[in-house]
């Protein structure tokens, strides 16, 4: 049975740098997915921008963006999950899935916005891959259903266990499809 974990954590808690750790500690595992990271100006954060593991980076929201759609203070480009996102999560459902590790940071507003994005999470909590997503603390119905399925495991990530999850979730998904 493939493992699926949501980290939950609040802002700040280092969800993207504990998922960016993990995937640095997996390098035999065949892994797809995205991060996302700040966007800072003279010490202001004014936007975010989307990374593939791949290494394809760019601007996913913005202040100086129009959108729509809008998060907060931010215009999203929703063009960049489209052409980023979407391909690297789509391929590990296709062809070949079996033993796929997908890394997705995160399953925020900004992302969910995209309902193509919504579609290919849900195809993948579907699929014979393993998958670890990082989400928000906030209410919000499409995360609310996930962190209720069966077969997800919801991990809180704070400051204090920030460093040692990462190493502790490598073991547990070092070989395809390991149970936790």
């Amino acid at each position: 049975m493939p493992t699926r974990i949501l980290l939950e954590g609040r802002p700040g808690a280092g969800k993207t740098t504990a998922l960016r750790r993990l995937a640095a500690l997996l390098p035999a595992r065949a892994a797809t997915g995205f991060t996302t990271e700040e966007i800072r100006q003279s010490g202001t954060r004014v936007g975010f921008a989307l990374e593939t593991l791949a290494g394809r980076r760019q601007v996913l929201s913005h202040v100086d963006l129009p959108g729509p759609p809008r998060v907060g203070r931010y215009g999203v480009d929703l063009g960049v999950m489209e052409r980023l996102a979407l391909p690297s999560l789509r391929s590990a459902t296709t062809g070949e899935a079996t033993g796929r590790l997908v890394l997705i940071d995160e399953l925020g507003r900004m992302e969910l916005a995209c309902g193509a994005f919504r579609d290919a999470v849900e195809a993948l909590f579907s699929a014979d891959v393993d998958v670890v997503a990082t989400v928000h603390a906030h209410r919000h119905p499409f995360t609310d259903a996930l962190k209720q399925r069966t077969d997800v495991e919801v991990v809180h990530l704070t400051p204090a266990n920030r460093d040692a999850l990462p190493v502790e979730l490598a073991s547990r998904l070092e070989q395809p499809g390991a149970d936790g």
